[in-house]
């Protein structure tokens, strides 16, 4: 993390979006907002999000008055900011006057104003106002004491394919490959209905009117569409990296829900690479009836540890709901306990915050009933207000975790392009392809274990860690395999599955079958995949136990690997379903069906021990409770927290002190439903 950021701020950061300017003709509410912000326990505050037609209301027109005083009034009470830049939604006077800004949909049709994020990246105009805004407010801000960050812009997403963006488009595909049109045609297989093109201006975005099924095609759109939003958020910068260069920068990336995995609208490996801080918005649906609490929080500890490792260094929770949201499908309740404990599970992944949207619920429009800390009664005395109080609380007597961080041996490998070009592809089962949701399948069994993860992208180093897995990486680029050879040789344990290894980087399949790299590291090859209606299930017997087996299946040809299990049923009844083989001075997993979680469990528990990796912290327990470690350099902080409804019984080997009760423990501790305990022991 940023050391301006650590010095400036060296506390758990809570609190969250402030919207004044929707207020201003009410001074007894903004007068309000700042007793009960020392009421709540809070202290930092992300201002000016949505303030374009507040803070600009004509045309070269500024009112800043009103944002010197809410920031010097949050300063006084010791409070912090995180500034935000406003080109998340943009003024109607703009729209009318410079329409190039509209963001044109794949249909060709311009939008109207309205919404948010609804704007061209490549717009020059557009491009002009928000560095204008943005020089102006670091030159008004950038030296306040108050100010520790920049918030810029608001969850970036979206696609324009407007004239100025297919000019965008085109250049950016001369400069991949080399303004060669015939390597270009290569990589998206021209000749497959006659889709060769003759020049670079025939070349139009994937669109639901013309072409959306050469996946070459598509896969660079949606690398483009990456690569310029970056661009727009460079622009963005220039102006606060010149006058705040010591002022730490981040954007608030999202969790696709209500799977709750990780945003697929942008490349977040590639935009880490140019923020300071990760942070991001999580809005995980508690006490739905598809899943148990347990299940959903492994979920959300899979994301932590993915914006974690990008960095691999603290992140920030910038927004989460103190209790309900109101664009969930049900926008159910947090029930009582699951504040404290939801928000205790991010800082045990890594967050160096705990903030909401909102801090005020807005009067009108669509976000009226979302959640916040204060509600329309206006009082201290709600359940609401009094969890969220209790949380600032809690994290005040954690100000010594901040900036610490969590080791770990295990990594699980994401990849966007994996995703996007898996999503693409025609063939398997579009409804049980679930790329992310195979990776909770897997991790799911470290996270009951307490293991550690870091959740890395194909950029990192493989090194360090003892052993990698990689469910379903149907794209992977033969540099990429050279890389995961050079890991097992030099002791690396690789675990790959079914539907992995069998495109390259431009999504064309590789001819020969099984890269050649893959089949000597794996000691086999797949032959077939065989695609399993819903309804239909097999078997595996794997070390004297018999595990379900649904979706799919791969029939494998083994040379030199050890068949570890073997299917049951069907045509390739007998034949080998899971293998291992020995490479260099490390290891190989390949499994070749879509296994039941009893399974996961059982064969990673052994790839464990024969590892020797064991969790970090010496405490015992049933499923539904996780234990999370952040270590400091003389200790380490202990999350326990029960993820079940049920009292849970913990065992600790050793002894510890409870950092918020300040308690000695040792032996066996009641935890009731949804308790969290945060325990502190020496090194």
């Amino acid at each position: 993390m940023s050391k301006t950021f650590v010095t400036k701020a060296k506390q758990m950061l809570h609190g969250g979006d402030y919207n004044p300017d929707q207020w201003l003709d009410y001074p007894e509410i903004l007068a309000d907002d700042i007793k009960l912000m020392k009421l709540s326990h809070t202290n930092t505050f992300s201002v000016g999000i949505f303030a374009w037609s507040t803070l600009e209301p004509e045309e070269g027109v500024y009112h800043f008055e009103w944002l010197d005083k809410i920031i010097d009034d949050i300063h006084g009470i010791g409070g912090n900011v995180i500034l935000a830049t406003p080109s998340g939604a943009r003024p109607a006077w703009m729209s009318q006057k410079y329409p190039e800004v509209l963001r044109v949909n794949a249909s060709r049709v311009k939008q109207l104003h309205g919404a948010r994020h609804n704007h061209c990246f490549t717009s020059p105009v557009y491009r002009e106002k928000t560095q204008q805004m943005n020089r102006l407010l670091a030159e008004r801000y950038g030296n306040h004491p108050a100010l520790i960050m920049w918030h810029i812009s608001n969850e970036y997403g979206g696609a324009c394919h407007c004239d100025l963006c297919q000019d965008a488009f085109r250049t950016w595909l001369k400069e991949k490959y080399n303004h060669n049109l015939k390597a270009l045609n290569d990589a998206w297989w021209g000749p497959f209905w006659s889709h060769t093109f003759t020049d670079w201006s025939q070349i139009e975005s994937p669109s639901p009117i013309g072409e959306s099924k050469v996946h070459g095609h598509n896969l660079d759109w949606r690398r483009f569409v990456t690569d310029q939003t970056i661009d727009f958020y460079k622009n963005e910068i220039v102006p606060i990296r010149e006058l705040t260069p010591d002022i730490p920068i981040t954007t608030n990336f999202m969790g696709d829900t209500p799977d709750l995995i990780p945003f697929q609208g942008l490349d977040y490996s590639k935009f880490a690479k140019h923020i300071d801080v990760i942070s991001w918005d999580a809005y995980p649906a508690w006490h739905n009836d598809w899943e148990t609490t347990a299940d959903l929080a492994m979920k959300v500890a899979f994301i932590d540890d993915l914006y974690r490792s990008l960095k691999g260094q603290p992140f920030l929770l910038m927004e989460s709901t103190p209790s309900l949201v109101n664009w969930h499908k049900v926008n159910k309740a947090k029930r009582p306990g699951m504040h404290l404990l939801s928000s205790m599970q991010m800082v045990a992944h890594g967050s160096d915050s705990i903030l909401y949207f909102q801090w005020r619920k807005s009067r009108g429009s669509s976000e009226k009933f979302h959640g916040a800390v204060v509600d329309h009664d206006n009082s201290s005395e709600n359940r609401v207000f009094k969890d969220v109080a209790e949380v600032g609380r809690t994290l005040e007597k954690l100000s010594e975790v901040a900036g610490t961080n969590r080791s770990a041996e295990v990594a699980f490998l994401y990849d966007w392009d994996n995703h996007w070009a898996l999503q693409d592809a025609q063939g398997f089962s579009n409804e049980t392809k679930r790329y992310a949701q195979t990776m909770h399948q897997h991790y799911r069994a470290f996270w009951e274990n307490d293991i550690p993860v870091d959740v890395i992208t194909k950029e990192h180093d493989f090194s360090s860690y003892k052993l990698l897995v990689v469910p379903m990486l149907y794209l992977a680029s033969e540099d990429l395999i050279s890389r995961f050879k050079d890991f097992v040789k030099n002791g690396g344990t690789l675990v790959m599955t079914y539907i992995s290894g069998l495109v390259n980087e431009s999504d064309l399949t590789y001819l020969g079958g099984w890269p050649h790299e893959l089949q000597e590291i794996f000691g086999m090859k797949p032959l077939e995949t065989d695609t399993l209606y819903p309804a239909d299930r097999n078997r595996v017997s794997y070390n004297g136990k018999s595990y379900e087996l649904k979706d799919y299946a791969t029939t494998l040809d083994v040379a030199e690997a050890k068949v570890e299990a073997t299917y049951e049923e069907d045509y390739y009844a007998n034949t080998p379903a899971v293998t291992s083989h020995t490479y260099g001075a490390g290891k190989t997993y390949y499994i070749g069906g879509r296994l039941e979680d009893d399974f996961q469990r059982d064969f990673y528990e052994g790839v464990m021990k024969e590892l020797e990796i064991h969790p970090v912290a010496d405490v015992k327990h049933e499923r539904g409770v996780s234990v999370q470690v952040r270590q400091a350099p003389e200790c380490d902080y202990i999350f326990v927290m029960n993820f079940t409804e049920d009292e849970q019984h913990v065992h600790f080997e050793s002894q510890v002190t409870d950092v918020i009760t300040g308690e000695t423990l040792h032996g066996d501790v009641t935890f009731e439903k949804y308790e969290v305990r945060v325990v502190e022991k020496s090194k």
